[in-house]
């Protein structure tokens, strides 16, 4: 299977991913399953293993300029 993402997609998917495994953020996922944490594990590695801007100097403002195209292009919160 293949699955194709627009860059700020991946960007924003692996920020999310990375952040609700930090124990800092808070957030959790309701996983009811450990299968369902094993794909999540899996399509982390695939951005993992993809993406250089996390590694970049100006990550951060990467990051946000890709939130807001997203939420630009799909509708902010107040939008759902």
């Amino acid at each position: 299977m293949t699955i194709e993402l627009s860059d700020d997609e991946a960007l924003v998917l692996f920020e999310l991913l990375f952040e609700y495994g930090s124990k800092e953020d808070g957030r959790e996922f309701k996983i009811s399953h450990a299968a369902e944490r094993n794909a999540l594990r899996a399509l982390s590695g695939q951005l993992d293993k993809q993406l250089v801007a996390p590694f970049r100097p100006d990550y951060k403002e990467l990051l946000s300029a890709a939130r807001d195209r997203l939420e630009q292009k799909g509708g902010s919160w107040d939008q759902l």
